[in-house]
């Protein structure tokens, strides 16, 4: 008697990818309106890394092609057509979750999303874009209309890869915080956006955040390998990695990636738990809800393909295409987490192919925590002012906060997700370098706040002046106050000033 390996089966099948197609459409809307709603204040010709001067550059370079800078906005990229393809982005989210032709809307919103994501530069730089990415291009290949375990496995790799390497990543701190148990203790106050949430998790007992942090080493270490194991380990495994990222999502704003990471998840389930999930939602749910779902049809699986359709499809070429996946995914974790040496020299040109595309990934989210919030605020001199005496006191500065920066101490933080404010998250990353030279999104926000305030008015809370005499950035060190300090105040944060940069006169920016 022959015996199959391994000895349990994996029922995920069409009504799994069925409702993985709808779920992935919602997040791909989410995506998209994200970046449409501020695409012009990032890249626009009047943004912050303009499009324009970037590919102007790249041909006048001569040097690079478009395997080098993989993007559609290779000639043309007036504002208009980057306003443009976020709309038509939305429109084949849209198409996907309504069910039209989901392979084929995510082929061309996958194309279109790496167009902008490589000329974004700092702004699409995220794991979570790469996470999109390779999701969209393995929703190409799966079929809602049969069992397809090879492309199955696929996501259930994915899955494992942004664990596993994230645990990989952590256990391997230079820090040593997550294996001492110290990660957690500054993990809710540094987070780069949190939640007002973060404030009470902040506050939780030392023992209960050692513990967090060891137990993320066994979410991200261990339970990753049930990824792989019979029905009730995976079901196991589904809902640890869905508890963790509720947390994740009630307590910071990381985009769209905790919702993209959670509905992963579905590719542990059956085709039956799905089936039985269903069931029990059409009798909890409100009659509004449930005809919602009827119509959109969530997890039905369409029309089953013909038995010679299923023979007439190219297995060698999908085995052929897993395999390569499969050995790039490997490459690129052992150049992001070994010392590569001979063995590796001949996978190079993979790698690097790889890393312009960004299809295939590799996943280290956070590695380490940082120890300090600083948060870089942008002050400017009125006009008319004598910048040689601004800094005397009672100097005329105004500070300008951010929508969704912490800003005003007595303001809570709030939710954003699953919008990410680009510009915003970015400069977390600013304020942890501050004593380095400025990158040059953060130059060009200073020569807009002297020359053209309104192209980036949307960043901020207050307006802007139309001609300020200078500009200067401010760096503040924030801490979450202790609750006796937010009972009696209202402030959600101390903080002190650490340093200044030279004021920029705006006469020196202006054309």
């Amino acid at each position: 008697m022959t015996r199959r390996w391994p000895f349990w089966t994996f029922g995920s099948g069409p009504a799994v990818a069925s409702l993985f197609h709808r779920l992935l459409g919602l997040i791909s809307l989410a995506a998209w309106w994200s970046l449409g709603s501020q695409v012009r204040v990032l890249i626009g010709s009047r943004g912050l890394l303009p499009v324009g001067a970037f590919m102007d550059a790249v041909r006048a370079d001569g040097r690079v092609s478009l395997l080098d800078l993989p993007t559609l906005f290779w000639r043309f990229h007036s504002d208009g057509l980057l306003v443009g393809g976020t709309v038509l982005g939305v429109a084949l989210a849209i198409a996907a979750l309504l069910g039209f032709r989901p392979r084929l809307c995510f082929a061309l919103s996958t194309v279109l999303y790496l167009s902008y994501a490589t000329v974004s530069r700092d702004f699409l730089s995220f794991q979570w874009d790469n996470l999109l990415l390779e999701c969209g291009l393995l929703a190409v290949f799966l079929p809602r209309d049969r069992p397809a375990p090879l492309v199955h496995f696929l996501f259930r790799l994915v899955l494992f890869k942004l664990y596993f390497e994230s645990g990989i990543a952590k256990w391997q701190s230079d820090l040593g915080d997550w294996q001492d148990g110290s990660a957690m203790t500054c993990y809710y106050e540094t987070a780069p956006l949190p939640t007002f949430l973060a404030f009470t998790a902040h506050h939780l007992p030392v023992w209960w955040h050692h513990l967090e942090s060891r137990a993320t080493l066994v979410l991200e270490l261990l339970v990753p390998l049930l990824i792989f194991g019979p029905r009730r380990a995976r079901l196991g495994a589904a809902f640890a990695f869905w508890f963790f990222q509720i947390v994740n999502a009630a307590t910071a704003n990381y985009g769209f990636f905790c919702y993209l990471a959670a509905v992963l998840g579905v590719f542990l389930l059956d085709d039956a738990d799905v089936a039985r999930a269903r069931a029990q939602a059409s009798r909890v749910l409100p009659a509004a809800v449930r005809r919602l779902f009827a119509r959109l049809d969530l997890s039905r699986p369409a029309p089953v393909a013909t038995e010679a359709r299923r023979r007439s499809s190219a297995a060698w070429l999908g085995r052929a295409g897993a395999a390569l996946f499969v050995i790039a995914s490997l490459v690129d974790g052992l150049y992001a987490f070994t010392e590569p040496g001979r063995a590796l020299a001949a996978a190079e040109p993979l790698y690097d192919l790889n890393r312009r595309f960004r299809l295939v990934n590799t996943y280290h989210l956070f590695a380490s925590i940082t120890r300090e919030r600083i948060e870089p605020q942008l002050e400017t001199l009125a006009a008319g002012a004598d910048l040689s005496r601004a800094d005397a006191a009672g100097a005329p500065w105004t500070p300008h906060d951010f929508w969704h920066k912490p800003g005003d101490p007595r303001r809570a933080p709030g939710f954003v997700a699953p919008h990410q404010p680009r510009v915003d998250f970015q400069l977390w990353f600013y304020g942890l370098s501050f004593q380095r030279r400025e990158p040059a999104y953060v130059t060009t926000l200073v020569e807009r706040m002297c020359e053209d305030p309104a192209a980036v008015q949307p960043l901020f809370r207050e307006p802007l002046p139309p001609h300020p005499a200078a500009v200067r950035l401010v760096f503040w060190q924030y801490q979450f106050t202790s609750r006796a300090e937010r009972r009696a105040t209202g402030a959600w944060w101390r903080r002190a000033r650490l340093a200044m940069s030279r004021a920029i006169p705006c006469a020196s920016v202006r054309p």
